[in-house]
């Protein structure tokens, strides 16, 4: 997902992840894939490697690689990608990142993808209902915008998502044969139940509604392509529950339209970097991880 524009403060702490015993280390080798869920945009420190994919030092990738001890990492993520940087190249400010799957080789061993929100219009959904919501608050105009004419626009674009999901897995399972592939998905961005907290953040009761119902419908088809292409799926959702945009700074792992931490609107900060990579971890720590099928 792309980031916007945002203002920085003091960042919290983030959040423990136990490093694994070094004879524990499940992996030599280690790619990160992703748009900038995984690239931590504006989160203390950027690695300007290029500067347009605002790459931290701090998300949840790198918080993975370190805490697996891994020796051999590279984090190609880059905020805006969509499924098709992954083959192609992306052209960003400060430079152009090239094509993520040029990362994997047959040594790989672990990789790591979090895509397809670009690919519905993340940012374009936000703008566009920052606006619309709050004109009708007691309403759902931000729905009614995305459904007119009887069909659910972000669903249709979230079924066309999948199968450029489904050829993205196979082509990591045909650079990294032999690698334990990892689809993290999206932490929770709004309260899991209830109204929200228009007008903290601008969205009416009805909206955020359907914004958790898109969002949980975009998980559950990356939960689904994953099990198709024999890969695991790592649920983020869950354990962000409880930590959403509307929260105080401290407990919030995703900030909101005006951010209270080092991070960019609508993203996670560097608490919910954190609570990523600990879901991860665990994950990665599991005896059995699923490898993609050649």
């Amino acid at each position: 997902m792309a980031a916007l524009t945002t203002g920085l403060v003091a960042a919290p702490a983030a959040a423990d992840v136990s490093p694994v015993p070094a004879q524990d280390v499940p992996a030599q080798s280690y790619v990160a894939l992703g748009d900038s869920y995984a690239s931590g945009p504006l989160i203390p420190v950027q690695t300007g490697q290029p500067a347009g994919c605002l790459r931290s030092t701090n998300n949840y990738p790198a918080i993975v690689g370190r805490t697996l001890g891994v020796p051999g990492f590279q984090d190609v993520s880059c905020s805006g990608a969509t499924t098709e940087n992954l083959a192609g190249p992306q052209a960003v400010s400060g430079g152009e990142n090239p094509p993520q799957l040029d990362a994997l080789s047959e040594d790989t061993e672990l990789v790591t993808l979090t895509i397809g929100g670009n690919d519905i219009g993340f940012s374009s959904i936000i703008s566009e209902c920052a606006v619309r919501s709050p004109q009708q608050p007691a309403g759902a105009a931000c729905r009614d915008f995305f459904t007119a004419g009887g069909n659910d626009q972000l669903a249709e674009r979230i079924d066309a998502t999948a199968p450029k999901v489904a050829a993205a897995l196979e082509q990591i399972g045909e650079r990294a044969p032999d690698a334990r592939v990892l689809v993290v998905g999206y932490p929770a961005l709004l309260p899991d139940e209830g109204p929200g907290c228009f007008p903290l953040v601008p969205f009416s009761p009805g909206d955020v509604a359907y914004f958790r119902e898109t969002e949980k419908r975009l998980n559950a088809m990356l939960a689904d392509e994953a099990d198709s292409a024999g890969a695991d799926f790592v649920d983020t959702y869950t354990p962000s529950i409880g930590h959403d945009m509307c929260q105080l700074p401290g407990v919030k792992w995703i900030e909101g339209l005006v951010p209270t931490a080092p991070a960019a609107p609508v993203h996670p900060n560097a608490l919910g970097t954190a609570g990523m990579a600990a879901a991860v971890v665990e994950a990665v720590s599991e005896e059995s991880v699923p490898v993609l099928a050649p």
